[in-house]
């Protein structure tokens, strides 16, 4: 499913007044219908009090529509202005003349007061305050009435977007209402699913409101969910290395756990020839809980990392597998990190970067554009601020545009790791992965996505296709880990034993309960 910021929506939106003919009272009408449906999926209506918050725009006029319908379905329902009725134009004006025809209580709103009362009353409350453009800080009334919706803690459904929250970047803007459902309208916006403001959105629901598919599914429109591409079958007859060999190159004195469960990992999703170069006197103690990984002992640095002389060796045997693995775990020694930027420019083959490895790349990423295979890269916010030079704040306000930027200049996969992790393709695509969870926080969970990325291509998968399986899984992992023992305490090898079963719903298809809670619901 495509994301949209909010000036691909007003196109689509203009496209489809202006060219496909489809009147604005049609899509507002198709709004107002499918929010009305999504309210009634979630709670009865009939005999029940509903406040319908409306501001001044089109979102106002969505929640009229809202409105009617709740009283033609027996609700009772009173709706609040926040805006002059001067300000209702087009489609919000006609919906408010209907509204006032058909004797509904519609009263203007000077304090938070005069709503406080009906709002005690009430059994839930639609929000249609602000929709995606809101650009400015939450002030005034509206901030009033905004917090004293979350003050009282009634069940709040909101129309496209919970007011307050930045359309585009998922920002709070000053205040925001914590919804327990969102319904959107034409595609999910950014700011439905970036963090924080999927955390204010509740249950999200959506509604193409008469979109046709071809403009739903634009290739105009470069970001989407991360919905995980079917996995190649597994040959019955094929032996391990049908199922991929990759080299990880990880690993130092005091660093056990990243090359243990990246290595591990590989072969726990699914791939089939692990290899390990690590430091000779790190494998002696790995190798008794690991004995499925092939391992290749490397001369070490005095403070025991792998030493730059290994550098011949390793690319000679990179040249015999699928994939490389550099980073996890190897430490920030200046010798190895030497040793990371040499082979990564070197190696023929496609490679991962991860971890250490990263730190070692950003001092000078470029010369990775200049690579003929594939790279990847897998930071977090501190890595990506030492890829671009920019701070953790800038790509924390504008992650999806950094990323797309990097990813190009770098001609590189880039995975942005993170609460609803973010993967960038060189040629400007941004997908938004909806798995995982906050117990994923957790040393070793990135070396666990790691191996599960290299399984992917193992199996068979084009490189970003793989990424984008691997991401899914990984997430896949630790939901289902946390909804057997919730994600307080869940650690990297709970995630990594979650894999197989992960791997197993994914090639049925049948992602189940758990899946669904981290999807989006389509009406």
């Amino acid at each position: 499913m495509k994301v949209a910021t909010t000036a691909e929506m007003r196109a689509m939106d203009r496209y489809a007044i202006e060219t496909l003919g489809i009147p604005d009272e049609i899509l507002m009408e198709n709004a107002g219908i499918a929010a009305y449906y999504a309210l009634a999926g979630e709670t009865d209506i009939a005999g029940r009090r509903f406040a319908v918050l409306c501001g001044g725009g089109n979102n106002g006029g969505d929640g009229f529509v809202v409105a009617r319908k709740i009283h033609s379905g027996g609700g009772i329902v009173k709706v609040f202005l926040l805006a002059e009725k001067s300000r209702y134009k087009g489609a919000a004006r006609k919906n408010l003349e209907m509204l006032l025809n058909l004797a509904v209580d519609v009263r203007p709103v000077e304090s938070a007061d005069d709503v406080r009362s009906y709002l005690l009353q009430s059994h839930a409350v639609v929000d249609a305050l602000f929709g995606t453009g809101l650009d400015r800080s939450v002030e005034g009334l509206h901030r009033e009435v905004i917090e004293l919706v979350n003050a009282l803690g009634k069940p709040v459904f909101s129309l496209d977007i919970p007011s307050g929250i930045n359309g585009d970047t998922g920002a709070v803007m000053g205040t925001a209402v914590r919804a327990a459902a969102t319904v959107t309208f034409g595609l999910p916006k950014r700011g439905n699913l970036l963090y924080p403001g999927f955390l204010f959105g509740g249950k999200l629901f959506v509604t193409h409101i008469s979109f046709p598919p071809e403009l739903c599914d634009s290739d105009q429109i470069r970001m989407e969910v991360n919905d995980p591409p079917p996995l190649p079958g597994r040959v019955p007859w094929g032996h391990k290395g049908d199922f991929g060999d990759v080299l990880f190159v990880a690993g130092a004195a005091g660093y056990y756990g990243a090359p243990a469960f990246s290595a591990l990992s590989f072969l726990k999703a699914g791939g089939g020839y692990s290899r390990l170069a690590a430091p000779a006197s790190v494998i002696q103690g790995i190798a008794s809980r690991a004995g499925e990984i092939v391992f290749v002992p490397q001369r070490e640095t005095a403070s025991g990392s792998i030493a730059l002389r290994n550098k011949s060796a390793l690319l000679e045997l990179a040249g015999r597998v699928d994939l490389v693995v550099l980073g996890p775990g190897l430490s920030l020694a200046e010798e190895t990190q030497k040793l990371v930027r040499e082979l990564a420019a070197k190696i023929e083959k496609p490679i991962l970067i991860d971890g250490d490895g990263i730190t070692a790349v950003a001092k000078n990423p470029r010369f990775l554009k200049k690579r003929r295979y594939e790279t990847v890269l897998t930071p977090h916010a501190s890595e990506m601020a030492r890829i671009t030079g920019q701070s953790v704040d800038a790509i924390e306000k504008d992650p999806v545009g950094i990323l797309r930027d990097t990813a190009g200049a770098l001609d590189s996969v880039i995975v942005l790791k993170g609460a609803h992790t973010l993967i960038g393709m060189p040629d400007g695509r941004v997908f938004i992965n909806m798995s995982g969870n906050s117990g994923m926080a957790t040393a070793g969970s990135g070396d666990v996505l790691t191996g599960a990325i290299g399984a992917m291509f193992g199996l068979g998968l084009p490189l970003q296709e793989a990424v984008r399986a691997g991401v899914f899984i990984h997430g896949l992992a630790g939901d289902l880990v946390a909804a057997g023992k919730g994600e307080d305490g869940i650690t990297a090898r709970d995630v990594m034993e979650g894999l197989p079963k992960a791997v197993a719903m994914v090639r049925a298809g049948d992602l189940g309960e758990i899946a669904e809670k981290k999807g989006l619901y389509l009406i």
